[in-house]
């Protein structure tokens, strides 16, 4: 039942972002624009607008929908429900102690192998989620950072971070879609299709580039704010600690989650240099245990 619950805020969601745009974009193109000396009429096809609309949300929300089970199906994991070991029972009792603090519902506790200490948490809601561990986590950290990680994890998750981020993720592909189908509109109507078919192309790519660094910075921010969550559930000493120990970990193994790892956008650590930092979901290392270190 929760889970149709969550299917259906999400769709609602959607529905009224849809209807509020289909609503709003004639108001602002007949009257209003019109009003500055802006003339947009006959120029928009509202048609293209719910059809983008509906591909930009359609596939963001899906995703959401099903990020537990994506997640799982990627992962040779396990889930905690009863805890069998101490590091099982450091996990599974933060994550309870933390929802029951929050009042939400207990978010399924799950363990994957990889060597990397990391951690992601993802699910369509606050009341419909999962946290992640790995066991590179539980081996590379002590107790205290392990659960400062948690509480970060936990943070995203009563924060709204996921669905946050899917709205954005949403209304940048929406834009997206628009532009390319008023692109193919507009050169089909002077009978060049073929032309308005391969700029289209060329200008979905450069805007959803475009789109993405936005998305990006997004996320590197609500990563602050998880950080800071951390540090409000068991101080700040505790999260720098965890940090800086994942930091070693990453620098002394040499990896590059973000080329590697399919799911390193979720998780906590991933650090990157010069130009692609824009494309980076989460802080550099530096940055954040700066941020920390200043609340």
């Amino acid at each position: 039942m929760k889970w149709m619950k969550g299917m259906f805020l999400l769709l609602a969601a959607n529905i009224l972002i849809m209807v509020t745009l289909s609503l709003t974009v004639p108001l602002l193109i007949n009257i209003v624009l019109p009003m500055f000396g802006i003339d947009l009429r006959g120029s928009v096809d509202l048609s293209s607008l719910v059809w983008a609309l509906a591909f930009g949300f359609g596939g963001a929300f899906i995703s959401l929908a099903f990020s537990k089970q994506m997640a799982r199906a990627m992962l040779d994991c396990r889930q905690i429900t009863q805890p069998r070991s101490h590091a099982e029972q450091i996990i599974y009792g933060s994550v309870q102690e933390i929802a029951q603090r929050l009042q939400i519902t207990m978010p399924e506790v799950w363990v994957y192998e990889s060597p990397d200490p990391n951690a992601f948490a993802t699910g369509p809601s606050k009341n419909n989620s999962m946290v992640a561990v790995s066991t590179g986590l539980l081996s590379n950290l002590q107790e205290q950072e392990v659960r400062a990680v948690l509480a970060h994890e936990m943070g995203h998750v009563y924060n709204g971070d996921m669905f946050a981020t899917t709205v954005l993720a949403g209304l940048m592909n929406t834009f997206v879609y628009y532009i390319a189908m008023w692109v193919r509109r507009f050169f089909a109507e002077r009978d060049q299709a073929m032309l308005g078919f391969g700029l289209s192309i060329v200008i979905q790519i450069v805007v959803s580039i475009m789109a993405s660094v936005l998305i990006c910075w997004f996320s590197r921010q609500r990563e602050y704010g998880a950080d800071a969550f951390s540090a409000k559930v068991y101080g700040k000493d505790s999260m720098i600690s965890a940090l800086r120990a994942i930091d070693r970990w990453v620098s002394h193994s040499q990896v590059e989650y973000a080329g590697q790892d399919a799911l390193a956008t979720m998780k906590i650590s991933g650090n990157t240099s010069g130009f692609m930092r824009l494309f980076a979901t989460h802080p550099p290392m530096e940055a954040r245990i700066d941020a920390l270190e200043r609340l």
